[in-house]
């Protein structure tokens, strides 16, 4: 085992036990409260002085921008504190309960994304009495695995601001330089219900929606042969139907039907766009069978992600990390703290192979070398 201190494996163990699912579906969905009191208490005890942000569209949501130093310029740690819905029949391990074997540290949100913040706190150690000459913040945001709500807030804050921001997401502590765009929606058609035996008595909606999904699937072939980019592994855009629900009996003709879905775009790709045309097929399908129908915005959406051009940041971290900056799939809030002014990439410990799926886990092999890397950006952007 890695010689990481005990308190390390405390922290990462208390911000495991802190549930903070993050769902479409509002019977899943959870406050992210006791996560971020957690971490304020955490940082104020290494002399971080601490604000708590109320998310603007959901008082049950919180944001946090911890600080250590002061003055213009600094480095921005951010990260969010929500993790997706979970399978507990299908995990080996309790997921709110750290658990080593293997090598490998378990546990919901180990590896996208809490797992971060205490690895941030054991960096921090050597520093602590040393005078930082620009601030060290760290951000710790709501809702990024649904609306992005936290990030929007801070967005519109207009802060933090500083030289440079790392979202410390899963990414094998490989520097991310790009990342496709994405947006979530959901639709909902309701048809009319009646008894089974007559198909006549009703008009019904799961049909409806099965003949929509038809022409999603159509729509996916579309956009995969008209845009690509060789910037990414996966070169093309993706349409996942992540979720449908629908009726309420076997016996009865459906009556109502919803389906959720995301899209992750590629450069070039306009999200106005894209939801136009998706509506434009539901509407081929819904309107001659007398289905009433609507789209209905989850996440409004984020564009593709670039890191600046000639990003000091970047080359930095590819020369501290050994790595090339690299592209991803998946979406971040880069965008939003790129937006702020802030040379901004992707960079964390941990594999996107181990999200949102049963059996979360990070490598322990990953946490030491991954200290000694925030060691090194703390150092250049905040004390010397």
């Amino acid at each position: 085992m890695p010689n990481t201190s005990p308190n390390l494996l405390e922290q990462l163990s208390k911000i495991v036990g802190l549930p903070s699912v993050s769902s479409t579906n509002i019977e899943l969905d959870m406050s992210n409260k006791t996560v971020i009191a957690f971490l304020a208490n955490s940082f104020e005890s290494l002399g971080f002085s601490c604000e708590i942000v109320p998310c603007a569209a959901n008082s049950s949501k919180y944001n946090l921008i911890a600080t250590l130093g002061a003055g213009p310029g600094g480095l921005v740690l951010a990260g969010h504190t929500d993790t997706v819905p979970f399978d507990e029949e299908l995990w080996s391990f309790d997921p709110f309960q750290l658990t080593e074997n293997n090598n490998r540290i378990y546990g919901l949100g180990i590896t996208d994304m809490k797992g971060f913040f205490p690895i941030i706190m054991e960096a921090l150690k050597p520093f602590l009495d040393e005078q930082f000459k620009e601030p060290l913040i760290i951000l710790a945001t709501a809702d990024e695995e649904t609306s992005m709500e936290g990030a929007k807030t801070i967005a519109e804050l207009g802060r933090p601001k500083a030289r440079a921001a790392i979202i410390g997401e899963p990414t094998g502590m490989r520097p991310v330089k790009a990342h496709k765009g994405m947006m979530m929606d959901c639709i909902r058609l309701i048809g009319k219900s009646g008894h089974s035996s007559d198909s006549t008595l009703g008009i019904n909606a799961l049909d409806a929606m099965h003949q929509i999904i038809s022409e999603l699937m159509n729509y996916r072939k579309d956009l995969r042969n008209k845009y690509r980019s060789e910037l990414f592994s996966i070169p093309y855009p993706t349409l996942n139907l992540g979720s449908i629900h629908g009726g309420d009996n076997p016996n009865r003709i459906c009556g109502h039907c919803e389906l959720k879905f995301d899209v992750r775009l590629t450069p070039g790709m306009n999200i106005d766009t894209v939801r136009e045309e998706i509506r434009e097929n539901i509407r081929k399908v819904a309107e001659p069978l007398g289905i009433e129908y609507e789209m209905v915005q989850i996440f409004s959406g984020i564009p593709a992600f670039f890191a600046e051009e000639n990003s000091v940041l970047l080359r930095t971290a590819e020369r501290l990390t050994g790595h090339d900056g690299v592209s991803v799939a998946f979406g971040t809030e880069g965008p939003f703290l790129q937006k702020l002014g802030m040379d901004t990439i992707i960079l964390g410990p941990g594999n996107i192979d181990q999200a949102h799926q049963p059996d979360e886990y990070m490598s322990m092999d990953m946490i030491n070398p991954s200290i000694g890397i925030l060691r090194k950006f703390i150092s250049r952007y905040c004390l010397s």
